[in-house]
């Protein structure tokens, strides 16, 4: 018998394939644009270039000033820049900043967005915006900042170096692993993170020895867009509070942050729910979820502690007090010290025992 459940759908058109991106001019003009705005981070500015050069007069031209955890003052800039140039759409390439940068911009403007993802982050397929401003992350969900258009064109992940893909995709997983024991949780998505995060489980390690092999390639690009309507569709819990904490107060990179901390977040919910263990663990093809997703990080050469990220040993306290204030939904309740440990395991990136 399936229990009583919602259901929310995301509307979005996804073009996904090899060479994709050729008909983002089609796509530019399907949504009625005329003048878009191209966005990147400064490293993707040449692509930005390209793109806005293949838009020829669609294109209003460039902003390649994108930054991880999306900071108030570059949005603000953006917003600045964009003043009296008629722009009604953004058309945005790159990771998760990039991403990141558009629907901040979309949910001020309410202007169209267009996302090519170079990376496996997965926000392009969520109404979620994550935000910083004075050292702190906060997190609002919307539809305003949800993409109308997400090209996927697996050519652009070719050259994604090795361990950023390795990084990126355990982050994809991040999501989905939340997923099975999220609030609102529900079985459509819980059959998607399954098949998420094992098409990422099967194909890493492909990519971490062949960054060109395209089916590997293909089938990771897949689970990240699997791995992204989970996040769009369901709530979060401890790990995406804990990392979202960590990378605001500290700095920290996005995904390899969600690498290091996630076999911790896994092992302290594992208790309170044992059924989303065992499909995380059969996605995995092993025996026990904590200790699988950690085996998997570390064999793909990923940084498994936080210390070696930059977050410094007296942050373990700080991060375990805002770890707990304004607390999400979470199988098992927070207590202080436990989720404290849970920090400092993360920070000496020990290996978590099975549960």
């Amino acid at each position: 018998m399936v229990a009583s459940f919602v259901y929310n759908a995301s509307p979005a058109r996804v073009v996904f394939g090899s060479g994709t991106l050729a008909g983002l001019p089609e796509e530019v003009d399907r949504l009625g644009l005329s003048r878009v705005l191209v966005v990147a981070t400064p490293q993707q500015a040449a692509e930005a270039e390209a793109l806005a050069v293949r838009l020829g007069g669609r294109a209003a031209g460039t902003f390649a000033e994108a930054a991880m955890h999306t900071p108030v003052e570059v949005t603000d800039r953006a917003i600045a820049a964009m003043t009296g140039r008629g722009i009604d759409g953004l058309v945005a390439v790159g990771g998760g900043s990039t991403t990141g940068l558009a629907k901040a911009i979309a949910l001020r403007t309410d202007l169209p967005q267009i996302v090519a993802p170079t990376t496996y982050a997965g926000s392009e397929m969520t109404p979620i915006l994550g935000e910083t401003k004075d050292g702190r992350k906060v997190t609002l969900t919307s539809p305003k900042v949800l993409p109308e258009v997400v090209i996927y064109d697996i050519d652009l992940t070719l050259t994604l170096p090795p361990l950023m893909s390795a990084t990126s995709g355990m982050n994809a997983i991040a999501h989905a692993v939340e997923a099975f024991y999220a609030r609102e949780a529900n079985p459509v998505i819980s059959l998607l993170a399954e098949e998420g995060i094992a098409a990422l489980a099967r194909s890493l390690p492909v990519i971490v020895k062949s960054p060109r092999d395209v089916d590997a390639r293909a089938d990771a690009l897949y689970g990240a867009w699997l791995c992204g309507i989970c996040l769009g569709s369901v709530g979060m819990a401890l790990h995406h509070k804990l990392c979202h904490t960590l990378g605001g107060a500290f700095d920290l990179p996005h995904a390899e942050t969600h690498t290091a901390v996630l076999p911790h977040a896994v092992a302290y919910n594992a208790p309170a729910a044992p059924e989303a263990m065992q499909r995380v663990a059969r996605a995995l093809g092993v025996s026990d979820a904590a200790t699988g997703l950690h085996d998997l990080a570390s064999g793909l050469g990923a940084k498994m502690a936080l210390r070696d990220l930059g977050m410094p040993e007296a942050g373990i306290d700080q991060a375990a007090d805002l770890a707990l204030q304004n607390q999400y939904f979470n199988p098992r309740p927070l207590e202080k010290q436990a989720v404290r440990a849970l920090i400092r395991d993360a920070w000496a990136g020990i290996r978590p025992a099975a549960t």
